[in-house]
């Protein structure tokens, strides 16, 4: 069992350093799982097929990427992974791929449940081989129950869920969220699970089968409007962008651009009126308190842009935040990733070079810091293959077996 560095302070590595974890998976779920473990220092190795590799390398904006098998969506999720590319459905793929499990201790896939199995290389298979073994298994629905051999993609979990029935106005909809919501949170979901697993083995030795849902998943974080159903009998309605526990709480409109304010509590309600030259409306009636002003919304929200109009979102932005009461601007992509805040977190990381592609590649990192400091992976999104040879190496194969492997099309 390899052990996790206790090492801290400034010139500690990566919390998982010293884990090693053969990454099967393809497209996002399971590669973004993969990233987040890599960027706390595990070293994955992301086994692919070798015509092709995973779908996501031909997944982007960028058609030019996505013909160099090095597609935007790919390039988002596996910096820091070394590539292999094997097929498991030969037997000295197989071979190929148990020599390598005695040397990991995470084995991660999102394969159709079944799949794994049927190629002899289930759980139970290899738990017998190595029996510390951390297995995770990232399914749209699960290893089990009525619906575990469907297919899944994104929105249809999105769907089945009720995310949808939660979005959109009351009058429109339901709407898809714009980013694949349930597959990250079911890569999320996974690589929390994998860390307490490492934990828990670090304690008693015993490895576990980890069996992640992306519909499961994805109920959890429906907290609120699951409580409200659950305990209250209250079905959730779509209310667009205003938040249905509080009023003045939503996006306004402004002499330039947008605003989301959340003026949720009686004190940041007043705030903002007084701001607004508003002040009447702080003894109305129909504002008054705060289920009054949850009725009222739709009269309260058009006297307050009224007065929003007289200057920019940016503006009410740094005056409301100021004064005490949330208040932040509704920006594109390019001008999130532009903000003084976001670069000064530090939330990107650039490399200058990486194979196949001809300029430098920015990613994404964690979305927290250790002792201060910011995630990062040490080498970039891997060409398909580029780390073959070097990892056979590693398990006992010499340059001649590693030839026969290609000329076979094992690897």
């Amino acid at each position: 069992m390899n052990d996790i560095s206790k090492t801290t302070g400034e010139d500690a590595p990566g919390l998982l350093q010293g884990i090693r974890v053969l990454d099967l998976t393809n497209v996002l779920a399971g590669p973004f799982c993969g990233y987040q473990l890599a960027l706390q220092g595990a070293q994955v190795i992301k086994v692919e097929i070798p015509d092709g590799g995973d779908l996501a390398r031909q997944l982007g904006a960028s058609p030019e990427l996505n013909e160099r098998f090095m597609g935007a969506s790919f390039l988002a999720q596996n910096a820091g992974k070394k590539s292999l590319t094997l097929d498991l459905k030969k037997p000295t793929g197989r071979d190929v791929f148990r020599r390598l499990v005695a040397t990991a201790d995470v084995v991660l896939e999102n394969f159709r449940p079944g799949v794994m199995n049927r190629l002899g290389l289930g759980y139970e298979i290899l738990k017998a081989e190595k029996p510390d073994l951390i297995y995770c298994a990232i399914s749209g629905f699960g290893q089990d129950g009525p619906l575990h051999k469907n297919p899944a993609y994104d929105q249809i979990i999105q769907g089945l869920s009720g995310v949808m029935s939660l979005t959109g106005e009351s009058q429109s909809g339901p709407y898809r969220v714009g980013y694949p919501i349930c597959d990250t949170i079911g890569g999320i979901t996974a690589a929390f699970s994998i860390c307490a697993a490492l934990y828990h083995r670090r304690i008693t030795g015993a490895g576990q089968f980890l069996d992640v849902s992306m519909l499961d998943a994805t109920l959890v974080t429906l907290g609120w409007p699951l409580s409200n159903w659950l305990i209250a009998g209250i079905a959730p309605q779509r209310m667009g962008n205003e938040n249905v526990t509080a009023s003045p709480s939503g996006t306004f409109r402004t002499g330039a651009g947008l605003i989301n304010i959340a003026a949720n509590k009686q004190e940041q309600f007043e705030i903002l009126c007084r701001l607004l030259a508003c002040a009447h409306l702080i003894e109305d009636p129909r504002f008054r308190h705060r289920e009054a002003r949850k009725t009222n919304r739709a009269e309260l929200t058009a006297l307050l842009e009224t007065a929003l109009v007289e200057r920019t979102a940016e503006a009410w932005e740094m005056l409301l935040n100021e004064a005490g009461v949330p208040a932040g601007r509704v920006l594109d992509l390019p001008d999130v990733l532009a903000h003084p805040h976001v670069v000064h977190r530090g939330i990107t990381q650039k490399f200058d070079t990486v194979d196949g592609l001809d300029g430098p590649v920015t990613i994404v990192r964690a979305g927290f810091k250790v002792t201060g400091r910011q995630a990062e992976v040490a080498n970039p999104p891997p060409g398909l293959g580029q780390h073959t040879d070097e990892l056979l190496g590693e398990v006992g194969y010499d340059a001649a077996a590693i030839a026969t492997l290609r000329a076979e099309g094992t690897i």
